[in-house]
């Protein structure tokens, strides 16, 4: 079967955003408690400024023929989710720390090839990032992580106070953890698979049940707000800070799905115990990836506003373009070994094991 035989149907459903837990357009299959009821489906956004979120209908330099496939080589088969239960850690982490690089109104991943046609976004991490990007394009590239192996893409719209732009200052933590009960079946990204978390569409409703949602908007002592709050302290201290975490369960066949979100999913809670697991449908257990950002803007936050709208509309994107064997390295330390670990995937409280990278945060 080819892959234009497999491309989605390009149906609008409008308000139909199933921007939900599992993420947009899963695979239902018997064995999968989480999936969908139904067959393969994908739903897509009504139209909203610089931001559709609809279906990739356009060619670019990892999707020749546009049919918003993107197989990756090889793919990963044969993998059962594992059901196992490891030695307790509280932790299995590592933070990849990066810092802002510039605005545009590109997004190399719902508008490949598209300059100008996004909404405004803030990048971090690779330096070169722009509509054009492609796995080739970044991979080696400079990048503003402390890991100069982490030539990954990180995105999200850009937060504004009426006209001025408000850019996170300094490196902001971004998460690399077990989303699974078992994190010693947590393997590196592929090369080259890129998602989008959240859509810029989704209700207020929508955000606060996304299973990405973590403490929502905070700022000061309030905590879960699903938009920006209308005031924060007006202390140096302050800043408007908000957490969301990343599916973290791949199908394995594709670095990238028509809605950018298909080929992933969150995990599912195995029946009759307290354990997370992937899906039958997406058995291949990944890092977690979680957004910690913070903005420094407080006081009167009546206008506060992200470039996609509304703070429910927040969303982040992610282009993996790590040199493989120092991801690697991190991951096998850190989220299989059970520590939890700094940018050089040092475990200070753990000092006995050592570090992955050395002072240059490179592999030795």
């Amino acid at each position: 079967m080819g892959l234009r035989s497999r491309r989605l149907p390009a149906l609008l459903l409008g308000t139909a955003l199933v921007v939900s837990v599992l993420g947009v357009g899963t695979i239902a299959t018997a064995a999968d408690p989480g999936s969908a009821t139904g067959p393969r489906t994908t739903a897509t956004a009504a139209a909203h400024t610089g931001h559709t979120m609809a279906l990739s209908t356009q060619a670019s330099g990892d999707d020749l023929d546009g049919d918003g496939y993107i197989p990756a080589v090889p793919q990963v088969t044969g993998v059962t989710p594992s059901t196992a239960t490891p030695p307790r850690a509280y932790f299995h982490e590592f933070q990849a720390n990066c810092e802002v690089t510039h605005t545009a109104p590109d997004d190399p991943i719902v508008y490949p090839g598209q300059a100008g046609k996004s909404h405004d976004h803030t990048f971090m991490g690779n330096r070169s990032t722009n509509a054009n990007s492609t796995t080739g394009s970044l991979y080696g590239g400079a990048t503003t992580c402390k890991a100069p192996a982490d030539a990954s893409a990180y995105w999200m719209p850009s937060l504004y106070k009426g006209e001025q732009k408000i850019l996170p200052v300094g490196p902001q933590v971004i998460y690399y953890k077990a989303g699974v009960t078992d994190y010693t079946s947590v393997r590196p990204f592929p090369k080259g698979l890129r998602f989008v978390v959240g859509n810029p569409m989704q209700t207020a409703q929508q955000f606060r049940a996304h299973k990405g949602f973590v403490e929502g908007w905070e700022c000061g002592d309030s905590f879960f707000n699903t938009d920006i709050p209308a005031s924060c302290p007006s202390r140096p201290d302050v800043q408007l800070n908000l957490r969301m975490q990343a599916p973290s369960c791949w199908d394995g066949r594709y670095l990238d799905t028509p809605d950018h979100q298909s080929h992933m999913s969150y995990p599912v809670v195995r029946p009759g115990t307290n354990d997370n697991m992937c899906p039958a449908s997406h058995p291949v257990a990944l890092p977690m990836v979680e957004f910690k950002m913070a903005w420094p803007v407080n006081g009167d936050m009546s206008q506060v506003r992200l470039a996609s709208g509304r703070g429910y509309s927040f969303h982040y994107d992610f282009f993996n373009a790590w040199e493989e064997r120092t991801l690697k390295a991190m991951v096998d330390h850190c989220i299989v070994g059970g520590l939890q670990c700094d940018p050089r995937g040092y475990d200070q409280n753990q000092p006995q094991k050592g570090a992955v990278l050395n002072s240059e945060y490179r592999l030795p």
